[in-house]
């Protein structure tokens, strides 16, 4: 009997959304059963699936269908999506992860370096590395142009490059696990990383946070106790964070009189950075020397929104964290929940319509 004689009409519908991973349903009307195809070659699996259309559809189908060949245990592990490694002697020396995963965690292997198989990931979204030997992370991180999770928890890091900052992760990264590292300072250029919710950075030996932490406006989860923080910069005050954990860090009491710095009249290297800054004029080492690029990048934020360069007033008060997180872990032992902020004025007039601040 010709195919279409058993087929035609009578196929409800196809479900093929994981044809490529040997899997498909095909639903009869009469019978009324569903056809479940599973560890199919996808190859074959497609090319059963079109003769099964033809037939549907009424045409002349004279060739028989072969059966389908099971797909083999090796090539069905290429499709994986997730996988999990937590002890050295599972991890994969001689053959490649699979290309298609999402999640990758390689936790506890003794990695003293990120492998660069896994940086041939295209798909993945999360990638796991913590508890390894981890000093330094290659820029091609940045090529995952998927990656949203990074986990670095417990390694040997020392510093997260510009270079990362820079890259892809700036639209993609929403969560990042630093804790555990010697990490000192973090770059000013981290804060373009935008798209962050979930950081967490601590038990590192940082002296500071990148003084824009401001613009980290879709920031939600902050936590850097058991770190060397002297103080936090000005735009703190910017962050909206459900939950924020500065436990343990080293802060100084308020100075009472502030640091001058200010000049009369400004030099004309001052005067232009003000300028490009406040009118937002574009820059770049192809436009102007490199170190004037830095000292724009760095350039300090006064409270009235404008900046400074080397002419500032610098003075420190304290701020109730509640102000800018919903939940507060204590900052020290006593109960407290007030740390100093060091803020920047760029004229003596700013200052003194500010004195409030620095009672």
């Amino acid at each position: 009997m010709k195919l279409h004689c058993e087929l035609k009409g009578n196929i409800e519908q196809f479900f093929t959304k994981f044809v490529d991973e040997g899997k498909a349903t095909v639903r009869l009307k009469e019978p009324p059963v569903d056809i479940c195809l599973s560890k199919a070659n996808p190859s074959s699996l497609k090319s059963f699936l079109s003769v099964v259309r033809l037939a549907h559809r009424g045409c002349d189908v004279e060739a028989p269908l072969s059966p389908l060949t099971p797909v083999k245990p090796s090539e069905f592990e290429k499709f994986k999506t997730k996988m999990v490694i937590t002890s050295k002697k599972d991890y994969p020396l001689s053959k490649n992860f699979p290309y298609y995963l999402e999640h990758l965690q390689t936790s506890y292997c003794g990695l003293v370096r990120v492998d660069t198989r896994m940086l041939c990931l295209k798909n993945l979204k999360k990638l796991d590395l913590s508890h390894n030997h981890i000093k330094k992370l290659p820029a091609t991180i940045g090529d995952l142009t998927h990656l949203q999770e990074l986990n670095l928890n417990d390694n040997h890091l020392e510093s997260f490059s510009v270079a990362l900052c820079q890259s892809t992760l700036q639209k993609s990264l929403r969560s990042l696990d630093l804790s555990k590292n010697k990490i000192k300072i973090l770059p000013v250029q981290f804060c373009q990383l935008q798209e962050l919710t979930d950081l967490k950075l601590d038990d590192n030996e940082l002296i500071c946070f990148p003084f824009k932490i401001g613009q980290l406006t879709n920031l939600r989860f902050l936590s850097a106790a058991r770190n060397k923080l002297p103080f936090l910069p000005s735009e703190f005050r910017n962050l909206s964070l459900e939950y924020l954990d500065l436990f343990g860090n080293t802060f100084e009491q308020p100075k009472v009189l502030p640091v001058i710095k200010l000049q009369t009249p400004l030099t004309l290297l001052e005067s232009s950075a003000r300028t490009i800054l406040y009118n937002r004029i574009p820059y770049g080492s192809h436009i102007i020397p490199f170190h004037l690029c830095k000292d724009l990048d760095t350039a300090k934020t006064c409270v009235c929104g404008r900046f400074c360069l080397s002419c500032f007033i610098q003075g420190i008060t304290t701020m109730n964290l509640h102000s800018v997180a919903h939940t507060v872990v204590l900052v020290d032992n006593m109960g407290g929940t007030e740390a100093p902020v060091i803020s920047y004025f760029c004229s003596l007039s700013c200052y003194v319509n500010s004195c409030d601040m620095l009672k």
